[in-house]
């Protein structure tokens, strides 16, 4: 079982010093995995407007995504082989920050009807085409507007990981049968929903790009 700081150390140690200048971020779920690293930001001078310091930093995220789109090909397919997720990479110039290609998962969900009334409506008013397009417009909402409770769910979670992890190591008694293949990264297991939703079909991206 490998824990998220195993796993960031693992991607900190395989990619080159030359790329960030900074602790990488990595976050991760049931399908992927996403590297976000922080770059060097041009120097424009204190007299720069806001407009160029964007045009600029993006600039240097482009450049980056291009010359190392190679070389991140290749890290992303051992991570694969190591945790069977799909891994995504993204870029931070100062206060601009742009992920690239990333993976687009089904989600199944139950919703009574007066949930589905909401959908509905976003969909009669022109917001969403779709339920599906008017849930995950929901679900991009609460991300916006409730930023500061989310990230301390976060950091909970990662908090009781690190707590597991420092636990006493027991072994499992052996019944003679073939090892589980449990999750290497958390979630040791995902659930029946998740496991339907991955059998869905979805189109295939690309790898890392």
């Amino acid at each position: 079982m490998w824990t998220l700081d195993e796993v960031q150390a693992w991607f900190t140690g395989r990619t080159p010093d030359a790329w960030f200048t900074g602790d990488l971020e990595v976050r991760v779920d049931r399908e992927e995995v996403l590297v976000i690293g922080p770059l060097a930001a041009p120097d424009l001078g204190d007299d720069a407007r806001a407009e160029a310091r964007e045009v600029a930093f993006r600039a240097r995220i482009k450049g980056f995504r291009e010359e190392t789109r190679a070389a991140r090909m290749r890290i992303a397919d051992e991570a694969e082989v190591l945790w069977g997720r799909k891994v995504s990479w993204g870029a931070r110039c100062d206060d601009v920050e742009q992920v690239f290609t990333t993976q687009s998962v089904p989600v199944m969900s139950r919703l009574r009807m007066s949930e589905r009334a909401v959908l509905d409506t976003l969909i009669d008013a022109g917001v969403a085409r779709s339920r599906s397009e008017a849930l995950a417009w929901c679900v991009r909402l609460v991300g916006q507007h409730q930023a500061e409770w989310i990230g301390q769910l976060r950091d909970a979670v990662a908090q009781v990981e690190r707590v597991r992890a420092d636990g006493p190591d027991v072994e499992a008694p052996d019944t003679g049968g073939e090892p589980d293949e449990a999750a290497p990264i958390p979630p040791a297991k995902a659930s029946k929903a998740a496991k339907t939703a991955k059998a869905a079909k979805t189109p295939k991206a690309k790898t890392a790009d």
